[in-house]
Parts: structure tokens; C-alpha cells; sequence
């Protein structure tokens, strides 16, 4: 939940002065000022005394409306309260306002508007009653947006209005909130892809505490310690028992590459294939964070989230989550780059030791295709789901299919475990694909090692 700051309001200090409080004058307040002008004019032509002073009742009316509305010292504050202020594309956020009249004296009739951006829907509008003094008021509304973002909320405004609805009045505070509308992420199954190893089960890596006999780091020896691991050189040389440190286990790493070049892509709106590729990179970022990996989100322009932590991936416990929250903000703003290759992102990847790569990529030509297939050269094991977006423009033909299956084949070639995706396709389908196809090119490769032959089949359930 986000509490926006709350801000009072007096109502007898307006910048604008009285001049502003004149520009606040209804139609019905301004109609009564021309038509005691007037009457007040014809009045003194013709001589007429009744006429003068249903004339000066007209037009005085509305004056003392306004100076009594400007001079009105109770105080209010606004308070607003989203629930949840994180919310994916498609799902509801409720907005909670407070208002608080913190002054002595009653108000009079308020109506409260905030401010939301067009494609959260409707300006909300709310008709308060009297507040008594020391009172509050508590309305809500509910936000909604298909499309990704960061959204500006606020600030709220409040109308004020005499009795008579000569003058309305309208005040400003000053906090505002944001609320941030992150891709949509679709649950995946538990399936292992290629070159995927679990981040704490079997076949999990492990970085040792000493690097050979000489290079023991001992510690004191503790109550249940294995005496199989008793250092009997530190022992002898600190005298004390010492035993050797265990075995660290490290997590097991994961990149999700998203291609975000404008060139790669086609058509735009939320059933675009770029929006797709987004949606899909925050699915596979919150499924291997799930699985206990060590996660990081890469772009073609070579910016890696998180920039802090061993590697600039994702920590464990709270790191993680807050780094979790920081890749899905970036996603929720993250727009195409004017870049026209991969080529940053190759130099990111470095070390060869980056563990499983995850890309989401969309046109690639033979160049491109040629980096791509550099980059599983440095990952122990790489998956690509490769979009036609001319197929999610145009829809499916046989030149477009050509086109998707020579890209399909020169990252199959370097390595890659790559998948194609159509238009509308569902990820988890896609994702189980991929665990079939990747193990398919294990068994093939493990045959082909042996001299032995491997039969398969070429179809997915």
C-alpha cells in the first residue's frame, strides 16, 4: 500500500487574491452581476427608486458571496491510499481518500476531484457533505489500465461552493502518488530446460572455502562438527581443535535477455508481439526467482538489473525481492531502443560462467543471428523464444514461416534451444515446448558421443 503525504489546506490564503475568487463566479452568479448592472443602469436613467435597489440587491449578491466564500479559514487534509500500488496490466487498484477537516468550524458543501491519467479511466468527482469540525470523510474509486506504465495520481482538488452557487472556489494540495502498472505474468510449469541446473537441488554448483592443502581457511571447532574434518595442522599450530569450513553452495544463475530494439518489432498496442516479449521476460523472471535462482534482466542496450550484488544478479531473501520489484518497475516503463544490434549484450555476457540465458528476441537477421550465436558460447545453457512480428501484423504465411524457420535453424545450430512463437501464443505451452526440445537435443547429442543411435519423435503433446 502507498499513503500519499497528507497536506492542509486554508482556505483564506488564495495567491490569486481577490481577482481569483472573482474568476470563480458560477453563471448564476454572473448572470446575477450583468442583470443588476443593468437594472441599476435603467434605473438611474429612468429615474426609478425600486428599480435602483432590486438593481443593487442583484448585483451585490454575488460579491458577497465571493468575498464570504474567500474569506472562509476552516482547514482541510487530504490523504490517498492505493491498494495495491503495484499492480499487473488488466487488474484493478482501489484509490482510498481521506479527508480531515482540521479547523474549528463546520464546512460547507465540497466536491472532491482527483486527477488520473485518461487511460486509467474517468476523472473521479465525490459531493461531500457538511464536515463537522474534527470530522473525516472517506470515499474510494477503482483504477484500471491495459497498457504498462508509471501513472501519475493527484494532485486532488477541492471545489467549494456557497449556498446560493454564485462562486465556486477550487483549491489544489500539493501530494501526489504513483501508481505502477507492471506486465502481466502468466504462471509456467516446473519443467528443467536445457542446460538448467537446479539452484540448490542436485547438480548445483558449489564454490570451495579452501583452494588446496595450503590454502585451508579453519575455523574453531564446534559440538557436532564431523571430526573426518579436523585440520591437525591448524590444530597443532593454534592449539586448539580446528576443523576445515564446509563446502559453500552457490545459486544457481539465470539470465533473461529481452530484445528491445524498434526494428525487431512490429505494431504496437497491447496485443503486440513487443508486448508479448515483455510479458514474457517478467513471467520468466518471477518463475526462476520462484525456483531459487539467481536472476538478472538484460536488454539489447546492455543495461543489467540489478546493477548491485555478485555478478548483478538478484540475492536471496529481502535482496531479492526488492531487486524483483526493481526489474518489474523496469519492465512496467521499459519502451523500444533506437540501438540496431545485440552487440552490447554480447559484451555483458562475459566470463563464459553465466549459467542458464533466457532470451526473448525478435527479428533477428544474419548478423544478429550470428551474435546470438556468440552469446551461448558464454552461457552453460541458453533458450530463445523468437517472435515474427510481420506474422503478428500481418498473420501467418508461407513467407513468413520460411522466414521464422531460417532464423529458427542458424540458433539451433549455434547451440540454442529456440522456440517459435506466433500470435496470442501461451507462454506456459511454449515453455514445456522448450523442456521437450532441449531434451530431444541433449539425447541426440549424448548419442552421437556414444556411436549409438537415437530414435525420437517430432511432435509436442
Amino acid at each position: 500500500m502507498s499513503a500519499g503525504g497528507a497536506t492542509a489546506m486554508d482556505d483564506s490564503d488564495d495567491k490569486g487574491g481577490l481577482r481569483a475568487a472573482l474568476s470563480g463566479l458560477t453563471t448564476r452568479g454572473r448572470s446575477f452581476l450583468a442583470a443588476g448592472i443593468a437594472a441599476s443602469a435603467c434605473a438611474y436613467v429612468l429615474g426609478q427608486g425600486d428599480l435602483l435597489r432590486v438593481g443593487l440587491l442583484l448585483a451585490v449578491l454575488p460579491l458577497v458571496c465571493v468575498t464570504v466564500l474567500f474569506r472562509t479559514r476552516y482547514r482541510v487534509a487530504g490523504t490517498r491510499r492505493l491498494s495495491p500500488s503495484r499492480v499487473p496490466a488488466g487488474t484493478e487498484a482501489r484509490v482510498h481518500l481521506r479527508m480531515d477537516n482540521i479547523s474549528r468550524l463546520p464546512t460547507g458543501l465540497l466536491m472532491l476531484q482527483d486527477r488520473v491519467p485518461y487511460v486509467l479511466g474517468p476523472r473521479p468527482r465525490f459531493v461531500l457533505d457538511r464536515v463537522e469540525a474534527g470530522g473525516r470523510r472517506e470515499v474510494s474509486y477503482r483504477v484500471q489500465s491495459d497498457l504498462r506504465g508509471r501513472y501519475p495520481l493527484g494532485p486532488l482538488q477541492l471545489r467549494l461552493s456557497d449556498p446560493f452557487g454564485m462562486c465556486e472556489l477550487t483549491r489544489s494540495f500539493s501530494a501526489y502518488d504513483t501508481l505502477v502498472v507492471i506486465p502481466r505474468t502468466e504462471p509456467l510449469p516446473p519443467v528443467r530446460l536445457a542446460g538448467e541446473s537446479s539452484g540448490y537441488g542436485e547438480g548445483r554448483q558449489r564454490s570451495l572455502a579452501l583452494a588446496g592443502e595450503d590454502d585451508v581457511i579453519p575455523r574453531g571447532y564446534r559440538h557436532g562438527d564431523d571430526l573426518r574434518r579436523v585440520h591437525w595442522r591448524s590444530t597443532a599450530r593454534y592449539g586448539e581443535l580446528m576443523v576445515r569450513r564446509e563446502e559453500q553452495p552457490q545459486r544457481a544463475r539465470c539470465t533473461v535477455l529481452l530484445d528491445t530494439r524498434q526494428i525487431a518489432y512490429q505494431g504496437t498496442g497491447p496485443d503486440s508481439a513487443f508486448e508479448w516479449a515483455v510479458s514474457g521476460a517478467a513471467s520468466a523472471l518471477v518463475h526462476m526467482l520462484e525456483r531459487g535462482f539467481a536472476v538478472r534482466l538484460l536488454t539489447d542496450e546492455g543495461s543489467a538489473l540489478p546493477s548491485e550484488g555478485p555478478g548483478g544478479f538478484a540475492g536471496s531473501g529481502q535482496d531479492s525481492a526488492a531487486a524483483a520489484g526493481l526489474m518489474m518497475d523496469t519492465l512496467a516503463v521499459v519502451d523500444h531502443s533506437d540501438g540496431g544490434g545485440l552487440s552490447r549484450a554480447y559484451d555483458v555476457l562475459r566470463g563464459g560462467n553465466e549459467g542458464l540465458l533466457i532470451a526473448f528476441l525478435g527479428d533477428l537477421d544474419e548478423e544478429q543471428a550470428a551474435v546470438a550465436a556468440r552469446m551461448r558460447q558464454r552461457s552453460g545453457g541458453a533458450v530463445a523464444f523468437v517472435l515474427d512480428s510481420a506474422a503478428w501484423v500481418h498473420g501467418e504465411s508461407p513467407a513468413t514461416e520460411a522466414a521464422s524457420e531460417r532464423r529458427l535453424r542458424l540458433l539451433r545450430e549455434s547451440g540454442w534451444t529456440a522456440v517459435a512463437v506466433g500470435p496470442g501464443t501461451d507462454l506456459a505451452r511454449l515453455w514445456q515446448q522448450a523442456s521437450h526440445l532441449g531434451s530431444l537435443t541433449q539425447s541426440a547429442a549424448v548419442g552421437g558421443a556414444t556411436g549409438g543411435t537415437t530414435g525420437f519423435s517430432s511432435g509436442w503433446s
